[in-house]
């Protein structure tokens, strides 16, 4: 189209010249179009460039504070990590989580939002810092670090499972639990040894006791398979009753 809107204004003194207007108008359309993919190409040199300078933004402003101060992209990672961590393990660890943690939602969803908003944060937090709790701690400033990350998600697990708890969460009403409930079972998968292992024995029951619990939610079937299914993995891995149809059904539906 607009290749047609630039022959169209042509004012070439050829124009009443058919064969020789033709080879005029074959010159600008390849001439528009070189013009588009110089366009795109400068898009993208500047869209990678602005992805090169956010990414170097976290050493660049620590390093203009203090020359001597730089910060490695895995401690930038880790300061992210904590970030996201810290509002939720502290104030669940202290049994503040409900008192401190905001609920977000559209207006008129604020009684059922406020139900499962908190094992929503706690499930996924967990599921996500995991794998970098299994490391264990050390020594090193980063072992340090995880060592007191290791003893506030154990105390955090601990209240959220604990039916006497103020932040004892709901794994039952409504069906979303069923998909938090699984995120913190992947979780305490993932860190079999830093986590569960360093349960106490009541907190273990309580926690087995709530995932059992889940399974009065009927998933609805696509993904949500996969979340029963994950919650009777845990069951399986810490070596109580499992429903093996449960997983069973659930990776035949996915392998279709």
């Amino acid at each position: 189209m607009l290749c047609m809107i630039i022959t169209s204004r042509c004012k070439c003194p050829l124009r009443n010249n058919g064969l020789a207007f033709l080879k005029c108008n074959v010159i600008k359309k390849r001439y528009f179009k070189q013009i588009v993919m110089n366009k795109k190409q400068l898009f993208h040199f500047s869209a990678f460039l602005v992805i090169g300078l956010l990414l170097s933004i976290p050493v660049f402003a620590s390093q203009s504070k203090n020359k001597k101060v730089t910060i490695t992209p895995r401690e930038y990672w880790i300061n992210t990590m904590l970030k996201v961590a810290d509002p939720v393990l502290i104030a669940l660890s202290e049994e503040q989580l409900r008192i401190k943690m905001p609920v977000e939602t559209s207006e008129g969803q604020e009684n059922k939002r406020k139900q499962v908003t908190y094992l929503e944060a706690f499930g996924r937090l967990v599921a996500g810092i995991a794998p970098w709790l299994e490391l264990g701690p050390d020594s090193t400033a980063e072992g340090k670090l995880r060592a007191k990350y290791i003893g506030l998600t154990v105390k955090a697990i601990t209240n959220a499972v604990n039916p006497k708890s103020p932040d004892f969460m709901n794994f039952t009403k409504n069906e979303q639990p069923l998909v938090d409930a699984a995120f913190l079972a992947q979780g305490i998968l993932r860190a079999p040894n830093q986590l569960y292992n360093n349960l106490d024995s009541i907190t273990k029951v309580n926690l087995v006791n709530a995932m059992i619990s889940t399974r009065s939610i009927k998933p609805f079937y696509n993904n949500w398979l996969l979340f029963s299914a994950m919650i009777e993995a845990f069951m399986l891995k810490t070596g109580h009753q499992w429903d093996a149809m449960r997983i069973d059904y659930a990776i035949k539906q996915h392998m279709i």
